[in-house]
């Protein structure tokens, strides 16, 4: 299993807009790509920014690259992303999986 962690920052006061266009854009076509397993954004206030990271699951690099394109640590952005984001990261990390545990968070949900 493979993580994807993109990164972007954005003023603290365009924070929920700026997810709630992630939702549309990014993380749909997450979702809509082969060999996509979920993912978690995560978000830090900080003073007047909001830094959003976003660790993507995957089954394979094959499968980053069917979502990514060939070069698959290129970040991938759409044609609102400069409305929000403060700075455009080229690249993305990507680590394989040693362990993952969901327990916690399944009983957490509850």
């Amino acid at each position: 299993m493979i993580a994807r962690v993109w990164r972007g920052m954005t003023g603290k006061d365009q924070a929920d807009d700026y997810l709630a266009y992630l939702r549309e854009t990014g993380l749909k076509d997450y979702g809509k790509t082969p060999g996509h397993l979920g993912a978690f954004v995560v978000r830090r206030d900080q003073g007047e920014h909001c830094d959003i990271q976003i660790i993507s699951l995957w089954q394979s690099m094959d499968a980053v690259r069917a979502f990514a394109g060939e070069n698959a640590d290129q970040s991938v952005y759409y044609p609102d992303d400069r409305q929000y984001l403060l700075d455009m990261e080229p690249l993305v990390r990507h680590y394989d999986v040693s362990d993952f545990d969901v327990s916690g968070f399944i009983a957490g949900a509850k």
